[in-house]
């Protein structure tokens, strides 16, 4: 059992990185809460709910071995990147250019945007939308997470990086490192970005359409041959565009389910608190890559399917009850 308390918050040392968080959901604010508290000036922009809840009792954060309210900067407006050396860029995917275009105006020179992002080309479209003289770099999450209400983050397991090059990326990794983030650099950004993309389509929208976690998902009869086409789908994308996947990714999609059986996928959370979700970004992403190159995706776009009809009739439901 945990106990809840506040945590000791030292002023900010000016002789580290400065960071903000566009979009802090639950990854911006569980990696947010652990680089303030080792020192870093951070500042969480989102919601005006969620900001006033920080503002007036730090930001909780909730884990297996703590419970602690962590004093943090938050700001409702995009202005808040301003002075930052890196931007930790959290929208969802669907609103990955305009938040760029939200951030651009405030950036430093050489402030480094860093995309912790679902999908595989968030940089290059933050890049697209702020130019070639504006470092951008990518990296790869790992980390099971989910907000348990306003200025409330619980953390379920992980929570590393894998980072793309950039011209702070050694330093950037150092003081990631020391603040409790386990951060490595890789020139395979990409194959590394397709590998979580694999593990995605594979779980997060069959949690998606039951609402529950990937360890009862692998128990159900059929389940498994189902992840094993979808799988096999996303590779034989991949292959055909040139992407390098690291490692034994078949090993991987399994020891997810080991790992975080308890985990609702982050497609789950959207649906069920009637937010619109990243499907486009994972399993219809494969899906359109897959037309391009022209290999047949037929399982990835059927779940696609499914999850945006879950989605239309979310939406459609208040109104066939007034009838």
């Amino acid at each position: 059992m945990t106990n809840t308390a506040t945590a000791a918050h030292p002023p900010a040392n000016p002789d580290l990185l400065r960071f903000a968080v566009m979009g802090a959901g639950s990854v911006g604010c569980y990696f947010g809460a652990l680089l303030a508290r080792a020192g870093h000036a951070v500042t969480l922009i989102g919601r005006q709910s969620h900001v006033q809840a920080v503002q007036r009792q730090g930001l909780r954060l909730q884990t297996a071995a703590e419970d602690v309210h962590i004093p943090i900067g938050a700001s409702t407006e995009a202005s808040g990147v301003a002075g930052a050396d890196v931007v930790l860029l959290c929208v969802k995917s669907t609103d990955t250019e305009a938040a760029a275009r939200q951030i651009q105006p405030h950036l430093a020179p050489g402030a480094l945007v860093l995309t912790l992002q679902n999908g595989v080309d968030n940089d290059e479209r933050v890049r697209a939308v702020l130019g070639p003289a504006q470092p951008v770099a990518a990296a790869v999450v790992y980390v099971a997470t989910a907000m348990a209400g306003p200025g409330h983050v619980r953390h379920f397991g992980r929570g590393d990086l894998l980072i793309g090059p950039s011209a702070v990326a050694e330093r950037l990794a150092r003081e990631l490192g020391a603040a409790g983030i386990p951060a490595e650099m890789s020139g395979n950004v990409r194959g590394a970005l397709w590998a979580k993309l694999v593990i995605n389509c594979a779980y997060n929208a069959l949690s998606a359409m039951v609402q529950q976690p990937y360890g009862w998902l692998v128990q159900q009869d059929g389940a498994t041959e189902v992840i094993a086409d979808l799988v096999a789908e996303c590779l034989a994308v991949a292959q055909a565009d040139g992407v390098q996947i690291p490692g034994d990714i078949h090993a991987a999609v399994r020891g997810i389910a080991q790992s975080m059986p308890a985990q609702l996928s982050s497609t789950a959370q959207d649906l069920a608190r009637g937010h619109p979700s990243e499907i486009a970004h994972l399993n219809g992403y494969v899906a359109q890559r897959g037309a391009a190159l022209g290999v047949a995706t037929p399982v990835n776009r059927a779940l696609l399917v499914l999850v945006r009809m879950a989605e239309a009739s979310r939406m459609a439901a208040p109104a066939a009850t007034k009838n």
